[in-house]
């Protein structure tokens, strides 16, 4: 089995390549679809999917720049120091019976391999120590489906300086599991119904986005049961949090105590830091507005309103 060349890619503009992402999975996108990202959730991805919301372009961003930049470089390495040739595969990539699973592929390496190309900041080495990071894994076991190939090498390059190669083998029982989870999200968008939501930062602003306006009703869940367990609960989550602040408030005021004058203290686990800050400066605005109400005018501006939500206990 091997997969299928949908269109290529050398001569694609970043709009159309944005196009084709949302016909289908991707290998970035794989993560995201089966829960596994910190960065989106599902639901995010789902309103992507859908037209909800504008795929983020975020090929100028730093990180992606570097990556890009880097990519040729890291390739070159990977080949001197394997012995392997490598070459780029300009094309989206279909699975043969799935066809919402797609795949970009960086570069495939001679004898029937995938190679996976990642640099790393110096901030993100530790997730490398035990090996490839686990939404990277997914996004090799995707391409793997996909391309139906025995194996792909990890190859990163850390902090610009330290360069480590993985080997990541096929694993049917793995990609069976995650072609599985995969067509379940797809399923989501192919009928038009939302994903679960998972209490994620970004599940936040998708729902932001999802619902942005309000209609001067209130919903009457009082004759259902299990609408009234969920409040129940929610009640009871948000007392052991503020229950949970407030003791961490109390114990941090008595570390502050044991640390006095002193700028810190070191204990077995670790230390704190009770630092003076460096003094800054400050522009009192309301004052300026009050005293020279002309010189603020031209640059007022209204924002648009925002739904904010909140919990009242009781009738």
């Amino acid at each position: 089995m091997s997969a299928v060349k949908l269109v290529s890619t050398k001569e694609m503009s970043r709009e159309e390549w944005l196009q084709w992402r949302n016909r289908g999975i991707g290998s970035s996108d794989a993560p995201v679809a089966v829960g596994m990202s910190r960065y989106k959730s599902p639901l995010e991805l789902w309103m992507e999917k859908t037209g909800r919301k504008l795929t983020e372009d975020i090929f100028n961003k730093d990180a992606v720049f570097w990556g890009t930049t880097l990519e040729p470089i890291v390739a070159n390495v990977y080949a001197e120091r394997t012995g392997k040739k490598v070459r780029r595969v300009n094309a989206v990539l279909q699975h043969p019976e799935h066809p919402f699973m797609l795949a970009n592929l960086d570069r495939i390496v001679e004898g029937g391999g995938v190679l996976e190309i990642k640099t790393a900041g110096l901030r993100s080495q530790g997730q490398w120590e035990e090996g490839v990071p686990l939404a990277y894994q997914i996004q090799v076991l995707h391409q793997l489906a996909v391309t139906g190939k025995a194996w792909a090498d990890v190859a990163v390059l850390i902090g610009g300086q330290e360069f480590r190669i993985y080997r990541i083998e096929s694993d049917e029982d793995r990609i069976a599991q995650l072609v599985a989870m995969e067509k379940t999200f797809w399923d989501h968008v192919e009928h038009e119904t939302a994903p679960e939501v998972d209490g994620s930062e970004s599940c936040n602003k998708a729902l932001a986005l999802l619902y942005p306006r309000t209609a001067p009703v209130m919903v009457d869940y009082t004759e259902r049961k299990e609408m009234n367990i969920l409040f129940k609960t929610l009640l009871e989550a948000r007392q052991r949090t503020k229950a949970a602040e407030s003791n961490e408030a109390l114990l941090e005021q008595r570390v502050k105590e044991a640390i006095g004058f002193a700028e810190g203290a070191i204990f077995v686990q670790g230390k704190a830091m009770w630092k003076l800050s460096k003094p800054s400066r400050s522009l009192d605005t309301k004052k300026l507005t009050e005293e020279n109400p002309e010189l603020t005018a031209p640059y007022w501006f209204e924002k648009p309103g925002s739904r904010r939500f909140t919990v009242i206990e009781g009738d």
